[in-house]
């Protein structure tokens, strides 16, 4: 129903707004606005694909002379959108191998077999897939993994106790949390990262290295997925007491199954390596070589082309992936990207940032409240919503609030985005929270509950990294 009322609600608003033109603000920006209601609209109903409506300022901002098509079609083409399309390419690379599968297990075997080292070791696996590649598909990797394991404790002796649901219970939000939370740590890790990025870059000027989100983000995953387990498993839902002695067995079996690496996970574990190697070393890079035309860009295009150019075999030849392969990489999610982006460089232009930047810098409110009204504010909404289309439309506002209050953009622009991946209270909110609640171990009850309590973490957290740990990355 709410997708059927957002399909006719959205153009209806616009079509008002559009005749309404220049008594709110001005012409462009009441046509700006009609633009953004509209997509709003279509992406909190999502009424069609959120892909379909980033195509609309392409459509719309010609018509109502907003900006010319070559202008907004710029925005489509931005080089982060290929950083991430590499990102995307290798990702799927790690896949069709199943050398992110291999990574997993053996990171889950080093953690040890007790009740709570298993949930911390599948925490651990899923939160570094969820670096780098999607964290729907390391939640898809992990849950028949953590199913094998509960299915241990549902055989035993003693039936399915409570502390064996409680361990299941953990496991199954233990893989959504991380999976989540895990993505924050690079810009390649979660859509909006790169939403961020792509902004500062093309309305800013200002660049963001991936080793440098890597600096504060990797520690800021570790410490939340650490504070997430301590809760699950200390806290709420304890499980101790839990007889475990054939978990060991079983991920040496799944270990076993898969025999030895092959050539291609070979060559795609090369490739990766020195891809994120190249990414973390481009600074002192640039700095040995100063005439070295080299950005995260073309080194993550670099490594895409690689995983389609060499060959695993000359004979027939064969490569690592095919053009075919591409079919399951996230097309929508680029074209999100140009939308946002064109939104993003509409609302500047017309005046739109501007008004909203000296409105808050005429009110009264502390700064400190207004920086944890914003965070609550992303968080709290990202569950009801896609964090990247919230990004995307409240990140160009949210930039102009920091210029209102007199606050360096990164100070305020990072902990906003990394909120945005802090869902953790509904099965809606992402897809992992969604595969693990379809596991049939997770009551709504229960993952509002504990989604609740990390929300609230993620704030705690969030407001310590503006106040002390951006400064110290991006002081001026």
């Amino acid at each position: 129903m709410l997708k059927k009322w957002g399909l006719f609600i959205g153009p209806v608003l616009f079509l008002i707004l559009s005749l309404l033109s220049g008594d709110i603000i001005s012409p462009q920006a009441d046509a700006v606005l009609a633009v953004a209601l509209w997509m709003i609209i279509w992406w909190v109903s999502e009424a069609v694909h959120i892909a379909v409506t980033a195509l609309l300022p392409l459509l719309l901002f010609p018509l109502l002379n907003v900006a010319e098509m070559q202008e907004v079609s710029q925005h489509y083409g931005n080089p982060i959108i290929f950083l991430f399309f590499g990102g995307f390419v290798m990702a799927l690379a790690l896949q069709k191998v199943n050398l992110h599968r291999r990574i997993a297990l053996n990171i889950v075997k080093l953690t040890g077999t007790s009740p709570e080292r298993v949930i911390l070791g599948f925490m651990i696996a899923t939160a570094f897939m969820s670096m780098w590649i999607s964290n729907t598909a390391s939640t898809v990797v992990m849950l028949p993994i953590a199913l094998s394991v509960i299915q241990l404790l549902i055989d035993d002796e003693d039936g399915f106790t409570k502390k064996d649901k409680n361990f299941a219970l953990n496991m199954m939000l233990g893989i959504a949390i991380a999976a989540n939370a895990g993505g924050i740590a690079t810009i390649i890790g979660t859509p909006p990262n790169s939403v961020l990025i792509a902004l500062l870059e093309s309305e800013y000027q200002i660049e963001i290295s991936f080793f440098q989100w890597m600096q504060f983000g990797l520690p800021f995953s570790i410490v939340f997925v650490g504070l997430a387990y301590l809760v699950l498993v200390k806290w709420i839902f304890p499980c101790k007491g839990i007889q475990f002695s054939r978990s060991a067995a079983l991920i040496r079996e799944e270990i076993k199954n898969l025999g030895n690496m092959t050539r291609h996970e070979k060559q795609v574990a090369i490739i990766f390596i020195i891809t994120v190697a190249l990414w973390i070393s481009r600074g002192f890079i640039q700095k040995a070589l100063p005439n070295l035309a080299i950005n995260d860009t073309l080194i993550s295009i670099c490594g895409a082309i690689a995983m389609f150019a060499i060959p695993t075999s000359f004979k027939k030849p064969q490569f690592i992936l095919d053009w075919k392969d591409t079919e399951k990489l996230s097309w929508g999610i680029l074209l999100l990207f140009g939308g946002g982006l064109a939104l993003a460089s509409g609302m500047k232009s017309s005046g739109i940032v501007d008004l909203v930047t000296n409105a808050i810098a005429a009110s009264n409110w502390s700064i400190y409240l207004i920086v944890t009204l914003l965070i609550l504010l992303m968080i709290f909404m990202t569950e009801l919503m896609s964090n990247v289309a919230l990004v995307t439309v409240l990140a160009p506002v949210i930039a102009g609030i920091a210029i209102g209050i007199d606050i360096p953009l990164l100070q305020l622009l990072i902990p906003i985005t990394m909120a945005a991946s802090c869902a953790f209270m509904l099965p809606m909110a992402t897809p992992p929270n969604a595969i693990v609640f379809a596991s049939g171990h997770v009551k709504v009850s229960q993952m509002a509950k504990i989604g609740f309590i990390l929300n609230i973490i993620a704030v705690i957290l969030l407001m310590l990294y503006y106040l002390f740990v951006i400064p110290l990355f991006f002081g001026e």
